[in-house]
């Protein structure tokens, strides 16, 4: 005989254990749709709100809020969990070299590699919308989208691959210092400047966002407004920059603060290129470190925080510029 509490026998293979999950959770939906729709006037209205939205809060509280409460309250423990050490994780993020290398690294992160990768999917997006066929050319440009980062990286890892000045050169950039005469150089251990060749990698990769959400914007520009633009003399740059970009402005910012939150979350390129040496750390593959390399669980946790309230007032700016251009 089946009981109550035999459902959730964990002896039961795990696909048993999904799909009496599935059948309890549509059964109770389905029974309180069916008594939903014998109710009538405001009511109804407050139940498919609850409907609607409490398996969204639920799941946004279990899998999301419960866990940022427990990282929260792991940042202030040593590091297997077992003691209370105040803001010990928080001083060494502070005073710890490496992780204010890190700091450093993720800051040019955010600061560069948003603006150049808005910048050229703006640019692409205006002159490709004048274009024929400019499907198939956002199409190629957009096709980086659909490699991850850890497939992007190693496509840009044999593109600078390093070999002796005086053997062939396997990696494009490689060639490229021979036909300028230059000393070919190992691009991912040149400090500083290797940064800015694993910047390149995330720009290739989210240009092609970018590209199409704005590119879908100015297409919303109402062609009145071209015109009249064009009757009163704007052309070429100026007429993208009088009308095109404060009608996009939203848009841009959209885009803009999306690539932000990306950045500072960016774990991929850095992990699988350089794994954080030579100078090229960031706060997400050192709080990567923390937890599975060093087995820090509360230092981990604090870079955690800190990365959330990094991400926090990008967000905010974000809403705010959206409410502010719809209430406009």
């Amino acid at each position: 005989m089946i009981t109550w509490s035999s459902l959730f026998d964990t002896s039961w293979p795990k696909i048993a254990q999904i799909l009496i999950v599935l059948a309890l959770f549509f059964g109770f939906y389905g029974i309180a749709f069916a008594a939903g729709a014998r109710v009538r006037g405001k009511a109804q209205n407050k139940l498919a709100l609850v409907l609607f939205l409490g398996p969204a809060i639920v799941l946004a509280l279990t899998g999301l809020g419960i866990p940022a409460i427990q990282t929260f309250i792991e940042s202030f423990k040593n590091a297997d969990s077992s003691q209370w050490i105040g803001f010990a994780n928080y001083t060494h993020a502070i005073k710890d070299p490496d992780t204010r290398l890190a700091f450093v690294n993720t800051m040019l992160w955010i600061v560069i590699t948003p603006v150049i990768a808005t910048s050229i999917g703006l640019a692409l997006a205006t002159m490709l919308n004048k274009m024929k066929r400019e499907a198939l050319a956002k199409s190629l440009i957009f096709m980086p989208m659909a490699i991850s980062f850890v497939g992007g990286s190693l496509i840009w890892n044999l593109m600078y691959q390093y070999q002796e000045p005086n053997r062939p050169q396997t990696g494009l950039i490689g060639q490229i210092f021979m036909w300028l005469h230059l000393t070919p150089q190992h691009v991912l251990l040149w400090s500083p400047w290797n940064n800015f060749f694993l910047m390149a990698v995330y720009i290739w990769g989210t240009t092609g966002f970018g590209m199409v959400i704005l590119s879908a914007a100015i297409k919303n520009i109402p062609k009145e407004i071209e015109e009249a633009a064009q009757l009163d003399g704007a052309s070429g740059f100026r007429l993208f920059r009088t009308i095109t970009v404060p009608m996009v402005k939203t848009t841009i910012i959209v885009v803009l603060t999306t690539a932000m939150v990306g950045t500072l979350k960016l774990f991929d390129v850095i992990h699988t290129m350089t794994g954080g040496n030579f100078k090229t750390d960031v706060l997400s593959n050192r709080m990567f470190d923390e937890i599975f390399v060093y087995l820090n669980n509360g230092r981990g946790s604090a870079l955690a925080v800190l990365i959330f309230l990094g991400v926090l007032p990008i967000t905010y700016y974000n809403i705010r510029s959206i409410r502010a251009e719809r209430n406009h």
